[in-house]
């Protein structure tokens, strides 16, 4: 059993350092990973704990790491495995705050990437290809995932998301067989532990209070309210690494003016092109909050790692609050049937992501031709992705 999460921790580090492309991308990577390479879970699995993160809020692929590792070793692993996750990049996004505010050397990040960002498309399409020849098997998956693509792209709003993951589970649960066990029912709610549902609630409300309680000109009070205001945020998020945007951009920059409009953009793209979870992000926006408010390069820091912990602890605490009784949760039948077209609507929105990304490089015959290059590598070897990444970083320094 050692043995076994000393490999599943060695896949996380893996996993870790070649993840590009958000939350979907990811989906194909954990099949590598954790399934195809080693297995640790089935695929069913691993498809089933993907479309349990979609319905809750939070980090997508956090929340299925997380699960995955639960599955494996319990506790104990799922929070190793959650911090391997998520420092590094956040780290990465610390430093890049403070390289900004110091050197003022934004552009400089990207250039000697920008192959990086095609490479990652040719990711995306790749996570798009193999989780479509999966779950888009009949006519309704197939409908669900166009709809999905094409509301994504047309409206371009956060609510897209939930409404999406909603409507596509109604409908193929409202095509299975509707029966619901009612002594299943009565079993799955008396495992419900009441004390993570209080860790739940309880962590938003003592930190608002402490926040409301504490003098606004206190050294403690911003890092306080920094954690509340992303905690509070990482409760509202669906839908992946893609809501952090209009949510982020409307409170940090145009309500509260932690940073300037300039900054934000530069931020993102820079996150766009490293491994790892997307919501590394709002580190570089904590580290820039406490900058705003004053503090030096240590108050920066910890405003980083605040942040990032404040976005992914509700997610965290719900996917381990509903990890343990998921067996029975899918069991029911009107859930169970949801999780296709969960799944479905999630193949539309990596479809729709790809779009969007692609938008900025246009007709870059070169850039075209890297993503190209990616996704052949990746359907037809077994060549890892990391290995790509790197070349990609030598193309952008030598050229």
């Amino acid at each position: 059993m050692a043995k076994k999460q000393f490999f599943f921790i060695r896949n996380v580090i893996f996993f870790t350092f070649t993840a590009f492309g958000g939350a979907q991308a990811h989906l194909s990577l954990l099949l590598r990973y954790f399934v195809n390479n080693v297995h640790f879970v089935t695929e069913e699995e691993l498809l089933e704990l993907n479309a349990l993160a979609q319905v809750l809020p939070g980090p997508a692929s956090t929340q299925t790491l997380v699960g995955i590792a639960y599955k494996v070793g319990g506790l104990k692993l799922a929070i190793i495995s959650f911090l391997i996750w998520i420092l590094p990049s956040a780290a990465i996004m610390i430093l890049a705050a403070i390289w900004y505010s110091l050197l003022d050397q934004k552009q400089k990040f990207i250039e000697v990437l920008e192959y990086v960002h095609p490479i990652a498309l040719g990711i995306v399409a790749y996570g798009a290809f193999k989780l479509g020849k999966k779950v888009l098997t009949n006519q309704i998956s197939i409908f669900l995932c166009i709809g999905a693509f094409v509301g994504t792209l047309v409206l371009r709003e956060a609510y897209v998301f939930p409404l999406a993951i909603l409507i596509g589970g109604m409908v193929s649960s409202a095509i299975g067989t509707p029966t619901e066990e009612t002594e299943l029912r009565v079993r799955l709610f008396a495992n419900i532990n009441p004390k993570k549902m209080g860790y739940f609630i309880g962590v938003l409300l003592f930190m608002a209070m402490l926040g409301a309680l504490i003098n606004r000109t206190s050294p403690f009070s911003l890092p306080i309210r920094l954690f509340e205001n992303f905690y509070r945020n990482g409760i509202f998020i669906f839908g992946g690494g893609q809501v952090l945007v209009p949510m982020m951009f409307t409170e940090f920059v145009q309500m509260k003016h932690y940073l300037s409009q300039s900054d934000f953009i530069s931020g993102f793209a820079f996150q766009q092109i490293l491994p790892g979870p997307t919501f590394s992000f709002t580190s570089y926006l904590g580290t820039l909050g406490m900058k705003h408010g004053g503090y030096g390069i240590s108050g920066q820091i910890l405003g980083g790692f605040l942040a990032v912990l404040g976005i992914n602890l509700p997610g965290l605490i719900l996917v381990l609050f509903i990890v343990p009784f998921w067996n029975d949760l899918k069991k029911i039948t009107r859930i169970k049937h949801s999780l296709s077209g969960i799944n479905a609507v999630s193949v539309g929105f990596i479809i729709a992501a790809f779009f969007m990304l692609l938008s900025p490089i246009g007709l870059n015959w070169i850039f075209l031709g890297v993503m190209l290059a990616t996704f052949l590598l990746l359907n037809f070897t077994k060549i890892s992705p990391a290995l790509i990444i790197i070349v990609g970083v030598l193309l952008g320094y030598i050229i």
